[in-house]
């Protein structure tokens, strides 16, 4: 995070009101601005930490997503969060996706990209980042679900914030845990796949199951040239 630039002392008087105005408008513009409303690096914060405003909720369980002190907690019947922007999916090509993630005992869950929004069941469409790292599904966190999976072994333990970052940059998936790279995946001229595939497409959370309970906090996003 870059530290604000402190504002020189500037002491102005003027006996005409109007140019005194002129001067505080000045002044004003150089006042320095908070990297939490001005993203110099680029990243845009895409939770409010108080309701699920641009994003949309499948049809199957819309309770699976709730947001309480800050956090959207993931807990309930098979469901899907999909980020909406201008109140359409999100039509992302190479982006930088952060997430500051909890995940609780025999938890499973995902984050979808390069997809499109659903009424029910699973994505079909682009890649799934799994979230897992005690569920009994071997694939665990950092896997490209079911292409390059990282098995049995997670890069991070239950009931701690760890940092999950997806990077796209045209066929080429990079996945970091704690700033580690769990995954690098490349993917082939024909993939095998009609829908699993890069492409262009949206952000999508994952609700498992009832018993899997997950914290989200942070979800950002960086979209690269």
């Amino acid at each position: 995070m870059h530290e604000p630039r402190r504002a020189a002392k500037i002491y102005i008087h003027d006996q005409n009101p109007i140019m005194n105005k002129v001067y505080t408008i000045l002044f004003a513009a150089l006042l320095p601005i908070s990297s939490s409303v001005f993203a110099e690096d680029g990243w845009t914060e895409m939770f409010n930490g108080k309701d699920l405003t641009n994003w949309k909720v499948s049809e199957e369980s819309p309770t699976s997503f709730q947001v309480k002190d800050g956090i959207l907690i993931v807990a309930g019947p098979r469901s899907h969060l999909f980020y909406q922007e201008q109140g359409a999916d999100a039509k992302l090509q190479n982006f930088e996706f952060e997430a500051v993630i909890k995940t609780h005992a025999s938890a499973n869950s995902g984050i979808f990209f390069h997809t499109l929004w659903q009424k029910n069941s699973w994505p079909v469409h682009g890649y799934e980042a799994q979230v897992n790292s005690s569920h009994k599904d071997p694939r665990k966190t950092g896997s490209v679900y079911s292409v390059k999976d990282v098995m049995n072994n997670a890069p991070h333990k239950d009931d701690e914030w760890f940092t999950y970052n997806i990077r796209v940059e045209g066929k080429r998936i990079i996945i970091k845990v704690n700033g580690e790279v769990v995954n690098d995946y490349t993917e082939p001229e024909n993939p095998g796949h009609a829908t699993r595939r890069l492409s262009a497409g949206t952000i999508a959370i994952q609700a498992h199951d009832p018993q899997s309970v997950i914290h989200y906090k942070s979800l950002r996003l960086r979209k690269l040239p």
